[in-house]
């Protein structure tokens, strides 16, 4: 099920918990306002440590939903490096292939990697396109096993059709895991929870504040600045290909760029006579 937040923008997500937790805080203050005359010095203590022990918790879910999205993020980025190794692995091994299949399947292998390259850079929110990508690609990979299917039974040998096999079986498998690492991100619900902490945090510094008779103090607007930049951050983690922290995709350009350059190679050997 598609998330109500995923597809809107982080910077728009920040802006709006800063002015939410400003809010709560003038809610708060207000409150605290009107009850100051009726407060002893015991609930206004009371009160301060409630605000300390509000701190605490969204101090703890801020570092528990930071560690996840960062979990996330790195494991987003194993899965390139991984399917780059994986891919790179079952190009070599294609040169074990016998002589009738091997042109065959480098072609399909050049066109897996071109799509498995288009898919790096699709933009995440572009659902459509990432689908029909994602059709081509179960196509591309049905072509690729049915031929070299073909060749090991032409030549059941399992240190050159067999070593292939195994290679584009580990292929399939970390395309499906990057795929699988770009679904997983924090739960909503965490995020509505941290949401929720965060305001009701404010609007308990609010009341502190208008029990003492001050407003915040200037500090106070710092912090949540502060508070409102790690969560800009960890939405930011949390949605790769879309936002201002970006998985590193160099692996994946590399071996790009070498099928690509023995793709050429090949095509100025077969114009010459």
């Amino acid at each position: 099920m598609r998330e109500i937040m995923y597809d809107v923008s982080s910077i728009v997500i920040a802006v709006s918990l800063f002015v939410s937790m400003v809010v709560a805080m003038e809610i708060g203050f207000r409150l605290g306002r009107r009850h100051q005359d009726r407060t002893s010095e015991v609930i206004s203590e009371n009160s301060g440590a409630i605000q300390a022990s509000m701190l605490g918790i969204l101090a703890l879910l801020l570092g528990f939903t930071f560690s996840l999205a960062l979990n996330r993020h790195d494991e987003r980025s194993q899965a390139v490096v991984n399917e780059a190794n994986a891919i790179g692995t079952a190009w070599l091994r294609t040169q074990l292939l016998p002589e009738p299949f091997r042109p065959e399947i480098r072609g399909q292998m050049q066109l897996y990697v071109d799509l498995r390259m288009e898919a790096a850079l699709l933009d995440m929110t572009r659902q459509e396109e990432r689908d029909q990508l994602l059709l081509r690609t179960d196509e591309a990979i049905d072509q690729l096993w049915s031929h070299a299917a073909a060749a090991a039974a032409q030549e059941p040998n399992p240190v050159t059709t067999g070593l292939f096999l195994q290679a584009l079986n580990e292929m399939f498998d970390a395309f499906g895991s990057r795929d699988a690492a770009l679904a997983r991100h924090v739960p909503e619900m965490v995020l509505f929870l941290l949401y929720g902490t965060f305001l009701m945090t404010g609007c308990v510094m609010g009341f502190t504040a208008g029990l003492a008779g001050q407003r915040n103090s200037f500090a106070t607007y710092i912090l949540t600045g502060l508070i409102v930049i790690l969560v800009f951050i960890i939405i930011d983690l949390d949605r790769p290909r879309r936002g201002l922290i970006e998985i590193n995709q160099q692996s994946l350009i590399s071996l790009h760029a070498k099928i690509m350059q023995a793709k050429d190679s090949n095509a100025i050997q077969d114009q010459r006579p």
